[in-house]
């Protein structure tokens, strides 16, 4: 006898409800959780947590790294980048990016976050021959990036010294920073003062201004950056890039 929706709905939210669980427990944390804490935290079963989150992560939903723990997943970063509103970030950045762009005379870029890199979702490029460009779809270490920088600081110290465990902090340039303790100074000095700088730290002869975006429920979504010659950057870009970042978060929904 075939079974009817009502029949499959109470188990079904049963599910959602300990997927929800299990989910809200991960971003709990800053780093990276083990099976045993989530099995305590959400009151499931070990062998009922781990099936659940086993199907998140064939979904992309969460990420289980090398020591068997588990973060959120790159697919849910995606989703949270549209948070706030139902049209796609790229589209309600863009027209904020060109302007910013057309004051400035660089590149201007918009990332999201997916696990420890950041990456290229869209880019209004400067109209000078000789330019910084980011192609869309690249990606780069946190620690190499203003907006990455700032993206770890809003979690927290031990988030950065996790990341940095995690990743060894690869030196990209002289100018990367390769040490924990200095990168938990700059992330959490950057978070400080609204904005991050990448000098020379991914890319000899180029430097970075970033803001970050968010949405109705101070969540970050996105960053703002923008990139160019070094000897072009100039300090009074922090003020623009830091506005632009606002207005976007608010069309989003944030403050």
């Amino acid at each position: 006898m075939p079974r009817t929706k009502n029949q499959d709905a109470p188990g079904s939210i049963q599910v959602i409800e300990r997927l929800t669980k299990l989910l809200d427990a991960i971003a709990a944390h800053g780093e990276a959780v083990s099976l045993k804490i989530l099995s305590a935290e959400t009151g499931l079963h070990p062998s009922t947590a781990f099936r659940i989150l086993s199907s998140l992560a064939e979904h992309g939903f969460v990420e289980r790294t090398e020591r068997g723990n588990y973060r959120l997943g790159r697919k849910l970063v995606r989703l949270g980048s549209r948070a706030g509103s139902d049209t796609d970030i790229r589209q309600v950045a863009l027209p904020v990016m060109e302007a910013l762009r057309d004051k400035l005379g660089e590149t201007v870029n918009l990332t999201v976050r997916e696990g420890d890199e950041v990456v290229y979702i869209e880019r209004a490029l400067a109209k000078r021959m000789m330019r910084v460009e980011q192609v869309i779809g690249s990606r780069a270490p946190l620690h190499v990036t203003a907006v990455g920088k700032l993206m770890l600081g809003e979690q927290g110290a031990a988030a950065c010294r996790s990341y940095a465990q995690r990743t060894r902090l690869p030196a990209y340039t002289d100018n990367t920073v390769i040490r924990a303790n200095s990168l938990v100074q700059d992330c959490l000095e950057s978070v400080g003062r609204g904005y991050a700088l990448d000098n020379e730290e991914a890319e000899m002869g180029v430097g970075c201004i970033g803001a970050l975006i968010h949405d109705g429920a101070g969540h970050v979504v996105a960053g703002l950056s923008v990139s160019a010659p070094i000897e072009r950057r100039r300090e009074d870009w922090i003020g623009l890039v830091t506005e632009a970042a606002a207005g976007i978060s608010r069309q989003m929904g944030g403050d």
